[in-house]
Parts: C-alpha cells; sequence; structure tokens
C-alpha cells in the first residue's frame, strides 16, 4: 500500500559511512527524539516499524534482547513508529519491547528522507550521526552484526542475541 514511499534512491538513502538524516519526531512519553541529540550523547539504535508488519511483530522481541544487553551501557535506542500514539503502545506492551518510541505520522516525513524499502528497518547511528550499520527485514545474521557493532562502539564484547537451541529462522523480509 505504500511502496511509493518507500521507494530506494541510491543517491539519496544514507549508506554506510554517510550522514544519516535528521530526525524530529514527538514521543509516546510526550518529549521529543532528535537524532542529533540522542547520537551526540551516545551511539544510537533507530528501528522503523508499522504496527501491522508481521517482520516486525517478529523482530522486536529480539531488539529488546539487544536493548536489555547493551542496558546499562551509553548506546541509545529509539523506536520509529508509522502508525498512531495508541496503536504503537500496545504493540510495545504486546510484543514485549521497553525502549521509547517516537511517531511518525502520515506522510511519514521522517520514514521518507531515509527513502527505505520495508520495515522493519534499522540503523545503528554513531556519535557524528554517521551511519555504521543498516538493515532491513528480519536477519539472524544482521541482529548478530547490530550486536557486534554496538559493542565495537563502546570498547566491549558483543553480547549474544539468540539462545544456542533456539530455533530461529535465518531472514524475513521486510
Amino acid at each position: 500500500m505504500f511502496e511509493h514511499l518507500w521507494k530506494r534512491h541510491k543517491d539519496q538513502s544514507p549508506d554506510l559511512g554517510e550522514t544519516a538524516p535528521e530526525i524530529s519526531l514527538e514521543s509516546l512519553d510526550g518529549g521529543r527524539f532528535v537524532l542529533s541529540e540522542a547520537a551526540a550523547k551516545s551511539p544510537t539504535v533507530v528501528a522503523f516499524f508499522k504496527v501491522s508488519c508481521g517482520t516486525c511483530q517478529f523482530t522486536f522481541p529480539f531488539l529488546e534482547r539487544i536493548h536489555n544487553a547493551y542496558r546499562d551501557q551509553p548506546v541509545h535506542f529509539r523506536a520509529i513508529s508509522q502508525d498512531d500514539a495508541e496503536l504503537s503502545a500496545r504493540f510495545a506492551q504486546h510484543y514485549g519491547f521497553t525502549f521509547p518510541i517516537a511517531l511518525d505520522p502520515a506522510p511519514y516525513a521522517a520514514s521518507r528522507s531515509y527513502h527505505f524499502e520495508s520495515v522493519p528497518t534499522i540503523l545503528l547511528v554513531d556519535r557524528d550521526r554517521i551511519v555504521r550499520f543498516r538493515t532491513t527485514g528480519f536477519s539472524k545474521a544482521g541482529l548478530n552484526h547490530l550486536s557486534e557493532e554496538i559493542a565495537r562502539l563502546l570498547g566491549r564484547e558483543p553480547a549474544p542475541v539468540f539462545l544456542a537451541n533456539e530455533k530461529v529462522p535465518e531472514m524475513k523480509p521486510g
């Protein structure tokens, strides 16, 4: 339905090593999320999602694991919802994630500035607002790589994302 909004333009979308577009959105907690302010304090994971997205529903509990693993470290997590406050809050409660949510309502100005094709799209932005990691959809290897990149920026060992006996598919497209 929103495919035309997510069409990725190689010359406009931030690739690894490029500056992430600014984001300034209202948060569910009544505050405001400004990417440049968050990133200046600590590396920042930004995860775009839509409540109706099955791959987002599958991915966010694993993002919560990463969030919990680095909870006491200087790294910030922010979900960017393309839905309203009520639906977004119910999504977080149902799928068990606790990191803050910012709202990107239609016409999805923040999401469109990133020119991605689908959700979930997850980025890691360093203190200079440079994109250090980017993935779309669910990728087991991608989430492991996200944990490794966070650890690298923090100068520590990466936290495991998946349990040894856990049966998780390698990929799920967004």
